[in-house]
């Protein structure tokens, strides 16, 4: 009995496991259990373990990884013939290697690696180390036929490499790029395929109507975000030769030159279709001709014109652009006929750094308390090549841990020592202290390990940062439902130390999106224009990382009130900028605007309205039960003596912000510890009595009273009123009372 079912892709968590996913319908129509062998035939003959599909699958899909559909000889929505079969335990099986892999004293490492796992002579395996895809195939079994690798099984690994003789197919070139490698940019991959596998595989529906195929496809976006990987799996996947045009190589001293190498690559593309050309970095031959003086920029440009838009038909040809300055090329070929559609492939998600982390990771040997989801949550800003460096790192990392082990005159590493190397979770934290996401390693910083449980009161302004910011982030289906627009910015003002940063950080580390920190003067240029790109540049770098949090600290110094100013008129300009990216033609999309000053009243008033900054959220001194909670943080791991009252000396902080509070705390450890190194006998001092002295400390209540005499509160009684009354012209948060406003600083 056998089924016919079309071919579709496994998910990350599947890939590299042998398996088939089928319906349950199929399932039940094959009369197949979990765990079960399954015979797919395509061009090619191969076998694979079943089990069920999710759900939402309709009843004649079978989801294979790009391995086994390579073994098949078969595309995804191709059809296969499915049918069950039996597979013996292999009594040995012989793999050989390609011409340019050599692994020594792998035979036991491969054996962990297939074991359980059905396969037939021909078939080629993919293994994964340090972030490498090794493959061989099957050359022998023992017996013939499906056979599945049990730890009885001899696996012999043969010296000489893979030949024509062994198999009736060269298979000596081993695609090791597929869809299965791409993660994270599942939307992204399906415009792509849709763009270049229809008019490849099926050129017959474009003639039915009557349109011509696309001829290009332009990625753009920041660099690492897999651009050139999608380009190599959609050749290896379509089966079609692959041309790859890189910049430098083109561009020659020689007139003429440069054009004819371009013009000898599209030759042979047209004489080797299907084709598929893969130009990298085309801003670099492909420059905007107004931009440029050079000739041969400007000729190179014009003879890719003719090349993409000529009056030759160009046939089963397409191309394939990349770039991450999509500014930079010239508009002539962003239009239709040349690059008909551009694709931005953006820095991934939460989902996406997972599944892209899975699929680095997917063959190598974790420790239990590796916790993926958990990492995926903290690497904010990573692009999947930055993935990619963190995997490695993390492998090397591991690997010096058991360089001591190891005796390199040897040339076959123990296989103890193999079975004891894992990357563990301190091997992670080390690889994260060394990486820096590249796509926003201009303004990116690390999200501080800060919660809204370290800010002592301050609830109304907690649950309006909860509102604008997280809201929209967790609830997009309920703002669409009321056509409801998400706040674009919140600014957050008041006395200095009451917690207007700490704020921004908590918000930060609790909505988990990208975090952009812009000190106010940093963007501020002597020069004309530097100023207001600078600007840009960040609202830039935070839409190709959305979603992302813009924090603008003391925004005052980029954004006063216009006309008031007797400079180069530098400011102006920048907030004129500023207004443009909140609320101009383009519109800004999950990027959020957080602004914290203590000078709201020389901010631009125009900053201020609906629909740029949209909230004021006035962040006053505290009042005695926050004040108390204040102390409670900065205490929290503190050793105090039994007289220390938290709410007496909450009773007198009046008037002290959350920085004068922590202050205080911080001078009344100094001053205990003073004492206790008053004490140490200078003669006998030891490692042993300096530890003995740490242990005994504590901080009294006499202590803090010598605190309080030395810091006093920051914010006069006339700031207090100044601060109060720009309350009311600005309409920020209130409260029937607003003293029972409180505020906080870790």
């Amino acid at each position: 009995m056998s089924a016919e079912l079309r071919v579709q892709g496994l998910t990350s968590s599947d890939v590299g496991q042998g398996i088939a996913r089928l319906s349950h319908a199929a399932m039940d129509e094959l009369q197949l259990e979990p765990g079960d062998i399954v015979e797919i035939t395509g061009r090619r003959r191969t076998v694979a373990k079943a089990h069920p599909g999710p759900g939402t699958d309709p009843d004649d899909v079978i989801r294979i990884d790009g391995n086994v559909r390579m073994n098949a000889d078969v595309e995804i929505d191709d059809y296969v013939e499915v049918e069950k079969t039996e597979a013996d335990p292999a009594d040995s099986v012989t793999i050989a290697l390609p011409e340019q892999v050599i692994l020594r004293g792998a035979g036991p490492s491969l054996k962990r690696y297939l074991l359980d796992r059905p396969v037939v002579r021909g078939d080629a395996v993919h293994m994964q180390l340090l972030g490498r895809s090794f493959p061989f195939i099957v050359t022998q079994t023992t017996p013939s036929g499906p056979v599945i690798i049990t730890e009885g099984t001899e696996l012999v690994v043969r010296d000489e490499p893979i030949t024509e003789e062994d198999l009736a197919r060269d298979r000596s070139e081993i695609q090791d790029v597929t869809y299965d490698d791409v993660g994270g940019l599942e939307r992204e991959l399906g415009q792509v395929r849709e763009m270049i596998e229809l008019p490849l595989r099926h050129p017959e529906l474009f003639r039915r109507l009557g349109i011509a195929p696309p001829k290009g496809v332009l990625l753009y976006g920041p660099p690492g975000t897999g651009k050139t990987l999608i380009a190599k799996a959609v050749a290896n996947e379509v089966d079609a030769n692959f041309f790859t045009v890189s910049g430098p190589e083109i561009m020659s001293k020689y007139y003429g030159e440069s054009e004819e190498h371009l013009r000898e690559v599209f030759d042979e593309a047209q004489q080797n279709t299907p084709s598929i050309i893969f130009i990298d970095e085309i801003d670099s031959i492909a420059p905007s001709r107004d931009d440029v003086s050079g000739d041969v920029e400007q000729r190179v440009v014009s003879q890719l014109l003719s090349l993409m838009d000529g009056l030759e038909e160009r046939g089963d040809v397409i191309v394939i652009a990349a770039t991450n300055r999509i500014d930079a090329v010239d508009v002539a070929l962003r239009r239709g006929g040349r690059f008909d559609r551009e694709i931005e492939i953006g820095a991934p998600s939460h989902d996406g750094r997972l599944e892209i982390l899975q699929i680095h990771t997917r063959g190598m040997p974790l420790a239990d308390d590796v916790d993926l989801e958990d990492l995926a949550d903290r690497t904010y800003g990573f692009v999947g090549a930055d993935l990619e460096s963190l995997v490695k790192e993390a492998a090397m990392h591991a690997l010096r841990r058991v360089q001591v082990d190891v005796d390199f005159e040897e040339e076959v590493v123990p296989p103890d020592v193999l079975d004891e190397l894992f990357v563990e979770d301190e091997d992670i934290e080390a690889a994260l202290g060394s990486i820096e996401p590249s796509a926003m390693r201009e303004v990116f910083v690390e999200v501080p390990n800060v919660t809204y449980e370290d800010v002592g009161g301050l609830e109304e302004a907690k649950h309006e940062l909860v509102r604008a910011v997280e809201w929209p982030l967790n609830y997009p289906e309920m703002f669409r439902k009321l056509h409801a627009d998400a706040p674009k910015g919140v600014l957050m003002y008041g006395p200095p130390g009451t917690g207007k940063t700490l704020l921004a950080k908590a918000v930060a580390n609790a909505s988990n999106v990208n975090f952009i920190s812009v000190k106010g003067p940093e963007l501020l240029d002597k020069f004309v224009g530097e100023s207001e790109k600078g600007v840009r540049d960040v609202f830039n770098k935070a839409r190709q990382n959305a979603p992302t949090i813009i924090f603008f600290d003391e925004i005052d110094s980029i954004a006063p009130e216009r006309g008031q100013s007797f400079d180069s008129q530098v400011t102006e300009r920048v907030v004129s900028q500023l207004l443009t990216e909140l609320d101009g033609i383009e519109e800004l999309r999950n990027v959020f605007v957080l602004g914290a000053t203590n000078r709201p009243d020389i901010i631009d008033r125009a900053l201020l309205r609906p629909g740029r900054l949209d909230k004021t959220v006035y962040v006053p001194i505290p009042d005695v039960d926050a004040r108390r909670e204040i102390f409670e943080v900065h205490t929290r791991d503190v050793p105090l003596t039994d007289d220390v009252d938290l709410g007496e000396l909450a009773e007198t902080a009046e008037d002290y912000t959350g920085g004068d509070i922590e202050a205080c705390v911080r001078e009344a450890s100094l001053i205990a510890m003073e004492e206790a190194i008053m004490s140490l006998d200078e003669d006998d001092v030891s490692v042993d009595m300096i530890e003995a002295h740490a242990d005994e400390l504590e901080l009294a209540q006499e202590h803090f009273d010598q605190a309080f005499e030395q810091i006093t509160p920051s914010v006069t009684q006339e700031m207090h009123e100044f601060y109060e009354d720009l309350m009311e012209d600005l309409g920020g948060l209130t409260t029937t009372d607003s003293s029972s406003e409180t505020a906080g600083v870790q």
